[in-house]
């Protein structure tokens, strides 16, 4: 009688595991397919009954643009659900049971060995691409990843572990330290292309006003300067160009008579001694032929200083001496004065003023 019901509480108990056990295993092919079903049909099956929903009660779909964020999206968030009911066989011990969730502590420790790694300033392990602003999760194994990389993995291996340490059961926990740490290179560099700018322009601006130390750095600082304010100048004046330069030159020329009447009005007439020391030039220059007429001078003995002469050929025609050590023929130099209507007239050969005595 006691082996009869011995032998029929060991077969319920056996009955009972079996179904503790069957139930167990369902239900994670259940979890494990539902976890690993494409994502873009899902995210594609979600949108287009939204779009029904909205067409059905607003008659139009609203688009969210690139730039539109929602406020959930800047912050950090656990992707696992709630953790489901133990099943049977985990009640009666036959199966270990689930290991509890993380809590806020737990994974802040875990995000600062993340950070003390810099898993962040690296590139995407599966992808090998930068995070930039794109989702980016942590693993409750300390790992980075991509969102879309981790789903992929997950996908195509057909289990859910780690990609890195390969631990199996691991949370998932949204976060932005790659948006964050991209944000602020994209920061510094706007700085800087900003700062270039401005020093560029002070630099252009200091050049145009500073003139340099180098001397022909200087020299050309000045001419370049010059050159502006002659053409602005130029651009300035309204009236033609021609005629702005004729008047200029008019304007020279009345003040060079000027300046050669002034100099003619205070030449001081030569003594004997300055007379005798201009024949001497002469006598060093032997001047022959008369600068006008081309032909032969004709005058006295002019003496020098070491006791030689200079004959000159006779004639009818005498010579003149001028101030400035020019011989000329007198009937010569007189037509030039009477061709000269300008004042008193000038030396033909320096343009310089005289006092003349004959020879």
């Amino acid at each position: 009688m006691r082996k009869g019901l011995n032998s029929k509480a060991t077969s319920g108990k056996l009955a009972i595991t079996s179904v503790a056990l069957q139930d167990h295993i369902a239900r994670n092919l259940l979890l494990q397919n539902l976890s690993l079903c494409d994502p873009v049909k899902t995210r594609w099956c979600r949108r287009a009954s939204t779009e029904r929903h909205c067409k059905r009660n607003h008659g139009t779909v609203k688009q969210k643009g690139p730039q539109q964020h929602d406020g959930l999206e800047e912050k950090e968030y656990v992707l696992d659900p709630a953790a489901p009911p133990l099943t049977l066989a985990q009640k009666l011990g036959l199966v270990q049971s689930p290991a509890r969730k993380l809590t806020v502590d737990e994974w802040s420790r875990v995000k600062s060995r993340s950070i003390h790694e810099g898993d962040s300033k690296q590139p995407c392990v599966i992808c090998r691409e930068e995070f930039r602003l794109q989702t980016q999760v942590l693993l409750s194994c300390s790992h980075v990843f991509h969102r879309a990389c981790l789903q992929a993995f997950e996908r195509f291996s057909g289990r859910k572990c780690c990609p890195m340490c390969r631990k199996e059961q691991y949370e998932t926990r949204v976060i932005h330290d790659g948006a964050r740490l991209f944000k602020e290179r994209c920061a510094i560099r706007i700085q800087a292309c900003w700062r270039g700018y401005v020093v560029r322009k002070w630099y252009r601006h200091m050049r145009k006003t500073v003139p340099p130390k180098d001397k022909q750095l200087r020299r050309r600082f000045f001419e370049t300067k010059l050159q502006e304010l002659n053409d602005s100048f130029v651009q300035y004046c309204h009236t033609d160009v021609e005629a702005f330069l004729n008047d200029i030159d008019q304007s020279l020329s009345s003040s060079r008579r000027v300046f050669h009447q002034f100099e003619r009005e205070h030449v001081s007439e030569p003594q004997e001694d300055d007379w005798q020391k201009i024949q001497e030039k002469v006598i060093q220059r032997d001047t022959r032929d008369c600068p006008i007429c081309l032909t032969a001078l004709c005058s006295a003995r002019l003496e020098t200083e070491a006791g030689r002469t200079l004959t000159q050929h006779h004639s009818n025609r005498r010579t003149v001496l001028l101030s400035c050590s020019h011989l000329f023929h007198q009937p010569c130099l007189e037509a030039f004065e009477a061709f000269c209507v300008e004042g008193r007239p000038t030396c033909p050969l320096c343009r310089s003023p005289y006092h003349k005595i004959l020879v």
